[in-house]
């Protein structure tokens, strides 16, 4: 037992005993008044043992008491809404018409330059205002519940069309609460059942699946119906064992030769019965379903079993997740694997993005030279977008850096332009190849070329090509 727990234990006896000391008096002035008549008082024995038998039997049912109301206690400390476990059990009277979750999706930030009391007062006060906004649209008995640090649950089973509307107000209307600004989205299920665990989990998949930029090249997944998302989940599923990888190839072209000797792999995944499914849908699904090192292990051994069909000089660069990196088991698979296949492993890049350095950081660059030591090279992808990306390039001396989008499409932008112009000296420095991505035309080209960058690829460059398309070119 934690000490902390024995120390809990400890405060919960003691105001136990001082609830139960009226409540003790209150016997004995009873007792002294309808059975003691002033004849001098005698306690037997027996007396004696009753007597403290009924002294144990109150301080410990006060206690119990306050055990019981401590762990079976609906509401969320902080918010003063329902708990996730009291949230669902209260769904299966409640027969909600429809389940909404509300995420705060820049709470780990907020929570990083805020202090606690800030951000507690901050969730409290979103609790009120979405519980009055539903009263002001005359819904008063609205399920407002807690499941994770920064969603919030809502259930409704009366006027639930309007639910979608009341949630875009509230958005609207409070991007600035406690002068602290909020980032809010949220996602919608109409199509409810009893499975409220797996509605909840479909919900939070909508919610991952929101990209937090606009994907120019995608259409945005707009699926709200639960069946919808079932059917997708288990395309998902046959897709990854039928190892149904659709892959493109963006070129890249070095300025140094004028050649695309290298390109970025992109992967959707072929459905049997609906369009082919795009990384912001599959992405989270394969998370949540624990499938992450299955489908990085299928993209990665698709990649090896390529490099002999096209010219050796051609390099193949694609995204990993760090969590499979750090599997010691994924590890194990995949150099395995290429000792097998006997490759030139310096053709493979594989590309990292974190939005904050790893915990476990020197740990995380063991990994990291495991992978080098078996001639893979490593890439930061998005670079110069966050910390983690400064901090990772002070302790590992990478292969290649891919600048953030941002960099290419503001160039025009004076700041912009001498901070690239900064992390390109910098990456040269360093010995370290760099990529601008989404070049678009010859004036960004020029400028490009003009501040050394060593890669560049996009539009400008030639459109992705398809797995055959490629072979064909090559072979």
């Amino acid at each position: 037992m934690l000490y902390s727990q024995k120390e809990e234990r400890g405060r919960r006896f003691t105001l136990a005993l001082r609830a139960g000391i009226p409540v003790l008096l209150l016997i004995f002035l009873v007792f002294s008044t309808t059975i003691y008549k002033g004849d001098p008082l005698e306690i037997s024995p027996k007396d004696a043992i009753l007597l403290m038998a009924i002294t144990f039997v109150t301080i410990y049912f006060i206690y119990f008491l306050m055990n019981l109301s401590v762990q079976e206690t609906m509401l969320d400390q902080t918010t003063q809404g329902f708990t996730k476990k009291a949230f669902i059990k209260k769904l299966q009277d409640y027969h909600p018409k429809a389940i909404a979750c509300l995420n705060i999706r820049n709470l780990t930030s907020l929570n990083e330059n805020y202090s606690a009391d800030q951000i507690d007062s901050l969730l409290y006060t979103l609790t009120r205002k979405l519980n009055l906004i539903f009263q002001q649209n005359g819904l008063n008995e609205v399920l407002i519940g807690r499941h994770r640090g920064s969603e919030f649950l809502i259930a409704v089973n009366d006027r639930y069309e309007h639910i979608e509307a009341i949630l875009a107000t509230l958005i609207k209307e409070n991007s600035r609460i406690d002068n602290i600004e909020l980032d809010l989205k949220f996602a919608i299920i109409t199509d409810t059942n009893e499975n409220f665990d797996k509605i909840i989990l479909q919900l939070r998949d909508m919610l991952a699946s929101q990209n937090e930029k606009e994907d120019e090249e995608e259409e945005t997944d707009t699926t709200k119906n639960a069946k919808e998302r079932s059917n997708i989940e288990k395309d998902v599923i046959r897709s990854i064992q039928k190892k149904n990888l659709l892959l493109s190839f963006r070129p890249l072209l070095n300025t140094h030769t004028d050649i695309v000797d290298t390109y970025e792999i992109a992967v959707k995944l072929r459905s049997d019965t609906k369009q082919d499914i795009l990384p912001r849908v599959f992405l989270p699904i394969v998370n949540r379903l624990g499938l992450g090192r299955e489908y990085d292990f299928t993209l990665v051994k698709h990649v090896i079993d390529l490099l002999p069909l096209v010219d050796d000089t051609i390099s193949f660069t694609f995204n990993i997740s760090p969590f499979s990196l750090r599997d010691a088991n994924f590890q194990q698979k995949l150099f395995n694997y290429l000792e097998e296949k006997k490759i030139n492993s310096s053709r493979l890049v594989i590309q990292l993005y974190e939005r904050k350095a790893h915990h476990d950081l020197s740990g995380y660059l063991k990994t990291l030279k495991k992978f080098r030591s078996q001639g893979l090279r490593i890439c930061i992808d998005n670079f110069g977008s966050s910390n983690a990306s400064m901090e990772y390039m002070k302790h590992f001396k990478f292969d290649m850096v891919q600048f953030d989008r941002d960099y290419v499409t503001d160039l025009e932008n004076e700041t912009t332009y001498a901070m690239l112009h900064s992390l390109i000296k910098m990456s040269k420095d360093l010995q370290v190849q760099t990529v601008a991505k989404w070049v678009d035309n010859e004036g960004q080209k020029k400028k490009l070329r003009a501040l050394g960058i060593q890669y560049i690829q996009g539009f400008g460059v030639g459109k992705p090509l398809d797995e055959d398309a490629l072979i064909n070119r090559y072979n």
